[in-house]
């Protein structure tokens, strides 16, 4: 109900007001990720959405407003976590200031476009029972958060569940339910934590004894939630195979404005033949790339000695090259050594940065993008045989999709990521995509291998602990031992199927209590105290 001296002007103001909070929660959630790593801080700047989206379910209750202040959250949140893709634009595409900036914000406000839904859902659908609210709320959001994992080729970075990588409690639920199932959880937490605060401040409004219990259920779940997260990472749901292997993981910090120059590839050739020399592992891993021409332009003598030096080890290298077939090519990763030629073709490929998306091919004549029409790999590939391991190889950006990974599983051992980063510069995007690579480690009970060109090269354990990595940005090897395990976790299993079906049910059951109310009750919908 619309107080008596609410002036359309105040109205509107309070509106601005509340977008550019909205705004700010986001922009202010991305401290909860890689780099910062202040998890916590996800959880308010959830609370904070959930607090304007029960503001306005509880006036007016119109869904469009729910929708703008989702998309208002969604905007400040990838306007400051994926400002990297303007530096991929600008300074290694070529494309002009104005333009690599007007297109990154595009590329955000399309984004939070995919999200916007959700708002307008909740305030429609709002119950008035805190519980009931709560987790409608954190289903939304994971339901948001799965849709722009597939739509339009799919872009599931900052999804919130990443930021609840170790040291996080929530992380002992990775195993179970996959990072869309710590979104909900995430999401739902920030919702309870918006629950409590609001019945702490009733309670002194009211000065009733009733009243100052009121938090304690909410409070209650919140240390359940804490607590079984915190349980659940002491359990081990797959087993090490026997014995350990040596692994290499190159990082040859070749700048990305030189890679692709003709005058560079001999000394691009052999900056990663010296380190595979001067560091002899069982298993050596280039990043992708690694070799900056396709295979069959290389010197022959040259991959001969890679060869060579695998077999003379009694070891297999693994390194990633692009590969033309007639009309075709594929961004690959080949193997030399005692285990044989095997190849993995890159399945899932980044739009405009690999394959041209359907009517944009003028844009890609204003960049400056090498290698930008690849054909995508079968998507059936089985893992490769290296080193005694079943290794399941994923390049670069195809490790964000955790649905995918686990195709391979549970034959595969061991994971192994070979990225190029070098496109985002000096950005948050390599530690966000190290975060990423953790999740996966977590919900497939396996360690994770980086190779890259200029970081984060890194060897994760399968608990999403980083057991050692190299400063980005320098030249170098990381040796260490891993194990390969075997074994299935429940996300194995299933995949991201309960999460979403059980955020699917929870919404489903909201809209079959709206209708059963016959959309009578057109305000006054969520009570702080419900």
């Amino acid at each position: 109900m619309r107080p008596a001296n609410s002036s359309p002007g105040t109205r509107a103001g309070r509106r601005r007001l509340f977008d550019l909070m909205a705004l700010l929660a986001g922009a202010g959630g991305v401290l909860g990720f890689a780099p910062f790593g202040w998890f916590p801080l996800v959880w308010l700047s959830l609370a904070a959405c959930y607090a304007l989206l029960c503001h306005e379910a509880a006036g007016e209750r119109r869904a469009a407003r729910g929708a703008r202040l989702v998309g208002s959250y969604a905007l400040g949140l990838f306007l400051a976590g994926v400002s990297w893709i303007y530096v991929s634009l600008n300074v290694f595409g070529g494309l002009p200031m104005p333009l690599a900036g007007l297109a990154t914000l595009l590329f955000c406000v399309l984004l939070a476009v995919v999200t916007m839904p959700a708002g307008a859902l909740f305030v429609y659908l709002a119950p008035a029972g805190w519980w009931t609210r709560t987790l409608l709320f954190a289903s939304l959001f994971c339901l948001a958060e799965w849709t722009r994992s597939w739509a339009f080729t799919g872009f599931p970075w900052l999804a919130v569940g990443y930021a609840q990588s170790p040291p996080s409690p929530l992380a002992g639920y990775a195993p179970l339910c996959g990072v869309y199932g710590l979104s909900l959880l995430s999401a739902w937490l920030g919702a309870l934590l918006y629950e409590i605060i609001a019945r702490w401040i009733a309670a002194e409004v009211c000065d009733s004894r009733w009243w100052r219990w009121c938090p304690a259920l909410p409070l209650l779940l919140v240390g359940v939630l804490l607590g079984g997260g915190a349980l659940l990472r002491e359990h081990h749901w797959t087993t090490a195979t026997d014995g350990t292997l040596t692994v290499a993981l190159l990082q040859g910090n070749v700048a990305q404005e030189m890679k692709w120059r003709p005058e560079r590839l001999v000394e691009s050739l052999h900056t990663y033949y010296r380190l595979a020399l001067e560091n002899p592992a069982q298993l050596t891993v280039l990043p992708e790339t690694a070799l900056p021409a396709f295979l069959d332009q290389l010197p022959a003598e040259f991959i001969d000695e890679f060869d060579n030096l695998a077999k003379r080890r009694q070891g297999d290298l693994l390194l990633g090259v692009p590969i033309a077939e007639s009309k075709h090519y594929f961004n690959s990763a080949i193997s030399l050594g005692v285990s044989g030629r095997q190849r993995y073709d890159k399945v899932h490929l980044v739009p405009f940065g690999e394959f041209v998306p359907p009517g944009f091919h003028w844009f890609m004549t204003l960049i400056n993008i090498p290698m930008s029409d690849f054909t995508a790999g079968d998507s059936a590939q089985p893992p490769l045989r290296l080193s005694g391991q079943r290794v399941a190889v994923n390049i670069c950006y195809e490790d964000v999709f955790g649905n995918e990974i686990i195709g391979a599983l549970p034959t595969a051992t061991l994971l192994v990521n070979i990225s190029n980063v070098a496109w985002f510069g000096d950005s948050l995007a390599p530690a966000q995509h190290l975060q990423i690579a953790r999740m996966r480690a977590m919900e497939t009970g396996r360690m994770m291998l980086r190779a890259t060109n200029t970081g984060m090269t890194a060897i994760v354990d399968r608990d999403g602990s980083v057991q050692a990595a190299l400063p980005p940005f320098t030249r170098g090897a990381l040796l260490g031992e891993v194990r390969g395990y075997g074994g299935t976790t429940p996300f194995v299993r299933w995949g991201n199927g309960p999460a979403v079906g059980l955020a699917l049910l929870i919404v489903g059951g909201a809209m079959i209590r709206r209708r059963r109310r016959g959309g009578l009750a057109t305000t006054g919908g969520v009570d702080p105290a419900g």
